[in-house]
């Protein structure tokens, strides 16, 4: 990687994009430092608590922002969330699949839609947070209707900018726009996550448990990584075999190739599909009181078994580990079935006069492509589960909160980091193409 980005600093347009592209993250590490009036930062820290709802989620995706109740608190979860809710529509609407599939004016469109309904639900969420914070008392310094629209419009206006940079990066920088922001946004909070890991366990000084315990997460941390890379690039090849044709005086056809499908098909999607259902309910609890979450009695232990290291017992763990375990297994097939589709494409390949060696055309390659794409998803979601299960096993054997190092942030930053490498890559391989003519 670090080859690559060398080669690609010596070629000038490459070397133009690399750059705007890391002014744009600065630009938006800047955002995330520029408070919103009428609003106490305190307040807001207070608000988050322990850190084992969405709110706490959202701090971690924009760097701090939202604990620091900058304009950029609400980070482009809300473009997040318009992008999943058109995905999920594109199935459902006509009207919305015919766009999907006119190419790119069609995508355009899309683009447009999921961006006016990001900032419509930016505005939506900032009101619900005013209504909130304003039942706990201190938060807000003058409570009034200009005060509502001042610190609503101020997140609203923080989340349509950062959709605005997201989609300068993408199309004059390197890589998606909107994934490097929240990866710049994660990236951000290692450096205090390490440092309150630190504190907690070296700050009074160096003990045999904490280089114990240090040793441990570097060791998880390395194995982890190297996990959700090979998982990654795993992939299984169906063998798929061309009939020769006859057209004209020409022969066409007859090769041999493979159709490639995905261990990981439905990437970090999953995971987030299922953190935002196991933390809606905390989240509900704390919109509703104020933050005042209970400590005791039948509501603490539903929320200790629905939310990573709220309670202390043990056993709370244990069961959000396999409720959390049960719906990253329901997403994974949930998720592949909406983005792959094994009828069309056997239609496909017998419309262009192809088949999978040993299977007949028709309904039995659809069973065959179904039936592989269903061990791997059983495959996919057991690694999404291990790789998200992780920091909760590491929290309660260390009585620390993992959220900050979770399974999502590290899918994430991998992700991301993989995919701008291999833009990078594909970017010096059209300019070092040299032609036929040559």
């Amino acid at each position: 990687m670090l080859q690559t980005l060398r080669n690609a600093w010596k070629i000038p347009d490459l070397r133009h994009r690399i750059l705007f592209t890391l002014m744009m993250l600065v630009v938006f590490r800047f955002g995330a430092h520029i408070p919103v009036p009428y609003l106490s930062a305190e307040a807001m820290q207070q608000f988050l608590g322990s850190g084992t709802d969405l709110f706490s989620l959202f701090d971690v995706f924009t760097g701090g922002a939202f604990s620091n109740a900058t304009v950029m608190a609400m980070g482009v979860s809300p473009y997040i969330n318009a992008s999943i809710i058109i995905q999920l529509l594109t199935v459902a609407i006509p009207s919305l699949e015919r766009l999907a599939k006119e190419g790119l004016e069609g995508r355009k469109k899309l683009n447009k839609i999921t961006r006016y309904l990001g900032i419509a639900l930016a505005f939506v969420q900032g009101a619900g947070l005013y209504v909130t914070l304003y039942n706990m008392g201190s938060a807000i310094t003058n409570p009034s209707v200009l005060t509502f629209f001042v610190i609503v419009l101020t997140f609203t206006a923080g989340t349509a900018f950062i959709i605005w940079l997201g989609e300068r990066i993408t199309e004059k920088g390197l890589g998606n726009g909107v994934s490097l922001i929240i990866f710049a946004g994660i990236v951000s909070r290692i450096p205090t996550a390490a440092y309150s890991l630190y504190s907690m366990k070296l700050g009074s000084g160096i003990t045999v448990g904490g280089l114990v315990f240090v040793a441990a997460v570097v060791v998880v941390a390395v194995a982890a990584i190297t996990f959700v890379v090979f998982f990654s690039d795993a992939e299984r090849r169906i063998p798929v075999q061309y009939a020769k044709r006859v057209v004209g005086r020409k022969m066409y056809g007859g090769q041999s190739t493979n159709i490639p499908i995905k261990v990981a098909m439905g990437g970090v999607m999953p995971i987030i599909f299922a953190s935002s259902i196991m933390a809606f309910p905390a989240t509900i609890v704390r919109l509703l009181t104020g933050g005042n979450m209970p400590t005791s009695g039948t509501g603490y232990y539903i929320l200790g078994c629905l939310s990573a290291g709220y309670a202390s017992e043990w056993w709370t763990s244990v069961v959000y580990a396999v409720l959390y375990a049960l719906l990253i297994l329901f997403f994974t097939y949930f998720y592949s079935s909406i983005q792959f589709n094994p009828i069309e494409l056997a239609n496909n390949m017998k419309k262009s006069g192809g088949y999978i060696p040993g299977i007949r055309p028709g309904k039995p390659t659809s069973d065959y492509i179904a039936k592989i794409s269903s061990r791997l998803n059983l495959v996919g979601a057991f690694f999404l589960a291990i790789i998200a299960i992780l920091p909760v096993i590491i929290g309660a054997v260390f009585q620390i909160n993992a959220l900050q190092i979770g399974g999502t942030s590290l899918l994430i930053m991998e992700g991301v980091a993989l995919e701008t490498v291999r833009q990078i890559e594909s970017q010096m391989t059209m300019r070092h193409y040299k032609g036929f003519l040559e």
